[in-house]
């Protein structure tokens, strides 16, 4: 298949958070562009986007703004990824979907290029992007996959309120004020604005990241529970997860636990192992207190992982420690890599 010097790539959800850092990542990360579109609801329709020192005008999203678009980047929640998508494919592109619509379709890749990138040959036009704290715990655990085997997972996450979006981090930054000057708020959006109650962020954990389902877990919590099983082609892994709301802005941390197949290895060995894999910095000196913080690692696209060490009662059992950050890796590049590797591997038309 001969590829062209450039390709059309739309961006759907433009005006949103994760369309902005879609937008810089591609920028950022000089992809091949010969032309740009930027599309977004009738609301946010008209704006104006800098790209490249060029100002674009973001168009209403309608089921013909596809056509000659090679790769369409979609973050536009997931109603609209579901009607336009087709569309979009029915036009000839190759859609890249960043919401939970296609996430756990058998007929839709689910993809982490550093983790599964050859499930992109199966693709049929859609493929969707995994939630971002599934992303950061796969990058991390793949390589030990890989070499180990891997048994079983438990994973708290510690996730930054932009996972919310906008709205969100500016209700932490009003209710920290707030408190700091004994002034007086209603929290409005956290933990999920479409529940029944909400609760301040500021100075507060909140067990809860999406709505809950009949098992006790929350929609969150499922996500990366089945995301992982299919991403890593493991649907007997044991895998658990609580996903706790932090008033930190941007940056999801998570606390994993894991067990490998293999006897005698040791937490050098996985050390060795993380130290070399792609997407991940190995950031590992407790002598030191170096260890990964989300503080750091906004701005970054890797996985950064450290406090790596044996579990004293079980031995084949591991804890480590992954942050991200959650617009980044968890979102904008990774849809971009995977966009990336459809160009490598010759699947754009």
């Amino acid at each position: 298949m001969e590829q062209k010097k450039g390709f059309h790539v739309a961006v759907l959800g433009a005006t949103g958070a994760v369309g902005q850092q879609m937008l810089d990542t591609l920028e950022k990360k000089n992809f091949p562009i010969e032309k740009l579109t930027l599309l977004s609801s009738a609301r946010s329709a008209g704006k104006k986007v800098i790209f490249k020192g060029d100002e674009l005008t973001v168009q209403e999203a309608t089921p013909d703004s596809f056509a000659d678009v090679d790769i369409a980047l979609f973050s536009a929640g997931g109603s609209v990824s579901k009607e336009m998508a087709a569309h979009a494919v029915s036009h000839g592109a190759v859609v890249v979907d960043n919401t939970s619509a296609f996430r756990m379709d058998e007929e839709v890749p689910l993809v982490v290029p550093e983790v599964n990138e050859n499930d992109l040959h199966n693709h049929k036009g859609i493929i969707a992007n995994p939630n971002c704290s599934t992303i950061q715990m796969v990058v991390a655990l793949e390589p030990i996959r890989e070499k180990y085997g891997l048994n079983k997972v438990i994973v708290s996450t510690y996730q930054a309120v932009s996972g919310s979006g906008a709205a969100a981090v500016e209700e932490l930054h009003e209710q920290t004020k707030a408190i700091i000057n004994g002034e007086s708020f209603e929290p409005a959006i956290l933990p999920v604005k479409g529940d029944k109650k909400h609760y301040q962020i500021a100075f507060n954990a909140i067990p809860q990241i999406d709505k809950f389902t009949e098992n006790g877990f929350t929609f969150e919590e499922m996500k990366m529970i089945n995301e992982t099983k299919k991403i890593m082609h493991l649907p007997e892994l044991q895998v658990a997860a609580t996903c706790v709301r932090l008033p930190v802005a941007t940056g999801h941390s998570e606390s994993i636990y894991f067990e490998v197949n293999e006897e005698g290895v040791s937490s050098q060995h996985i050390k060795e192992l993380l130290q070399d894999a792609q997407g991940v910095i190995l950031q590992d000196d407790p002598d030191n207190q170096i260890y990964p913080m989300p503080a750091d690692c906004v701005g970054k696209s890797d996985v950064f992982v450290g406090r790596i060490r044996k579990d004293l009662d079980q031995p084949k059992g591991f804890h480590m420690w992954v942050v991200s950050d959650n617009l980044l890796k968890g979102a904008a590049w990774n849809s971009v890599q995977i966009a990336e590797s459809l160009i490598k591997l010759g699947l754009v038309k």
